[in-house]
């Protein structure tokens, strides 16, 4: 979630792809595949291979299916600046959970970041002049279960797993589940409408997107696994403000004095949240 590869953002955002248990399976398919060969390499590795350790990481996986799936309905209809705003409103969830239910200290700045995140998030529809109630629907259940999937990441229980062993049980059951579920959902005849199937600046996208995403994750990894959490978080801050903003130079958006207030807003709370973070680190 630090950054999405143009590629992707081409499919979603200008070719409105609209299949997302389509271009995910393909996108964790190719994941899986490459993550697999890295192991079999010996360049990375996998220890998740007991049956306790798939059961136990189980919930967290299904999470992982509803991050991707709702994220990819939502980019494919929300501008995305806008989309990462609301992606970001996921740290409130897991702000009240370690503030209310873990009884976890929680600094001030973190506490004002959170509050900060909420009302950029909350404002947006009531500001956004491309307002599209399925694109902030589908953007809500997705930073629902972000800040649910962090949670469970943070879970005592799971901490036996490392990162890599998490995404790879993440592409196996999302590979399975989304093939299961393309039928049910009408997208594996509904594509065959779609105006762009046979076009080979699609075809070559979602190549170049099933590639680009695997080692934007693997990087992304690397880059948590060499850096203390707060440094990490200030070039993941650093890649989203990269990514929105060649957005509004690549893409057809439309932003208003009232919505570039929230994302500013928004953005002012990440950076809070950032500093907060390299601060206790």
């Amino acid at each position: 979630t630090a950054s999405l590869p143009p590629s992707t953002l081409y499919v979603l955002s200008v070719l409105k792809f609209t299949y997302p248990t389509l271009f995910q399976g393909w996108q964790t398919l190719v994941g899986g595949l490459l993550l697999h060969v890295s192991w079999k390499l010996g360049w990375v590795e996998i220890n998740s291979r007991s049956r306790s350790d798939v059961l136990t990481w189980l919930p967290a996986s299904v999470l992982f299916v509803g991050i991707i799936y709702a994220g990819s309905r939502a980019l494919s209809r929300l501008a995305i600046p806008v989309f990462l705003t609301l992606h970001n409103a996921a740290e409130v969830i897991i702000c009240g959970h370690q503030k209310c239910f873990r009884k976890e200290k929680t600094s001030p700045p973190k506490i004002c970041s959170a509050l900060f995140l909420l009302a950029a998030a909350g404002c947006l529809p009531f500001n956004d002049s491309q307002f599209d109630p399925d694109g902030y629907f589908w953007a809500v259940i997705h930073l629902l279960c972000v800040g649910a999937y962090k949670i469970l990441q943070k879970s005592q229980k799971l901490n036996k797993l490392s990162d890599i062993d998490q995404q790879y049980l993440n592409y196996l059951f999302s590979v399975v589940l989304l093939a299961l579920a393309a039928h049910p959902t009408g997208d594996l005849f509904s594509v065959l409408d779609f105006p762009f199937l046979y076009f080979y600046r699609f075809h070559g996208s979602c190549c170049a997107s099933g590639f680009l995403g695997f080692f934007l994750m693997f990087s992304t990894m690397k880059l948590k696994s060499f850096m203390a959490p707060g440094q990490c978080a200030a070039w993941i801050f650093f890649a989203k403000v990269i990514t929105s903003g060649l957005s509004m130079l690549l893409f057809d958006t439309i932003l208003t004095r009232e919505t570039m207030g929230c994302l500013l807003l928004g953005g002012f709370g990440e950076a809070l949240l950032v500093f907060s973070e390299r601060k206790g680190s």
